[in-house]
């Protein structure tokens, strides 16, 4: 029998399966999503102010976008992770930023 990928606790079971560790954390905290805290503001700076006159006119200015971050970029995201979830267990769960 196939599993129902669209049951939420398909995930947790195979982390568990390959012993990944899972942390508690909120369902969804901006503070904690790297596309929310790192991702979203320099993308919406980019875009602030650009008119497209198509979607793909918008596809093709995304790509170009993502294509010309430095490597660098999603690292120092990732990398600021654990600052970030220390943040939020000190504040007992609160936002980390206000």
């Amino acid at each position: 029998m196939e599993p129902d990928l669209s049951c939420s606790s398909f995930p947790k079971q195979w982390l568990q399966r390959y012993g990944w560790e899972i942390l508690p954390h909120p369902a969804h905290s901006p503070d904690l999503a790297p596309s929310d805290f790192h991702l979203f503001g320099p993308l919406k700076r980019h875009l602030g102010g650009m008119a497209f006159e198509t979607e793909d006119d918008l596809i093709s200015e995304l790509r170009n976008w993502f294509d010309n971050l430095d490597v660098n970029f999603f690292r120092v995201g990732i990398n600021s992770l654990l600052s970030r979830w220390q943040k939020c267990i000190d504040l007992y769960g609160d936002y980390v930023e206000k």
